[in-house]
């Protein structure tokens, strides 16, 4: 891939994205979760106020090839979570997925220092998470009619 073709990482805070920005987000995630794996849930669920953004842009910003949120710690655990993981279907394969979970895992080391990070994974992704040292806490559960296994890498 040249410099050119690259994906362009951006982190922000929800109210330093654009609406073109979000729209953009909203509409892969919707793509994702919603389209793809036919999971009719709500998506824009209050968390993204309490978030930091991360995504792999397209070369001409038009569309995330990856996501993910970061959810403050005491939002919607005790320690701060990463969730709407994604990765759309045309950057599928490239490691972006994995670079994604990387990334997000040092910007909760480096901003909540010290503290560990708490996930509800897909349960198929559980060993795709025990790679990044995520360890299952508790019994897997249905969360949108989709088994999930709570994670947490500990601090």
């Amino acid at each position: 891939m040249d410099n050119a073709s690259l994906p362009q990482w951006h982190w922000c805070r929800f109210d330093e994205l654009s609406v073109f920005d979000l729209q953009a987000i909203y509409r892969a995630r919707q793509t994702v979760f919603s389209i793809e794996q036919e999971c009719a849930y709500l998506d824009a669920d209050g968390f993204d106020e309490a978030s930091f953004h991360l995504a792999a842009w397209s070369a001409d910003r038009s569309m995330p090839l990856a996501y993910a949120r970061v959810v403050h710690p005491g939002q919607k655990y005790t320690e701060p979570s990463i969730g709407r993981v994604i990765t759309v279907t045309a950057a599928r394969g490239s490691g972006l997925g994995r670079e994604l979970v990387r990334r997000a895992v040092a910007h909760c080391q480096e901003a909540f220092p010290g503290q560990g990070i708490r996930i509800s994974a897909q349960t198929r992704l559980e060993a795709f998470y025990a790679g990044f040292g995520f360890q299952p806490i508790g019994e897997p559960y249905m969360e949108d009619g989709i088994p999930h296994t709570e994670m947490l890498l500990p601090g």
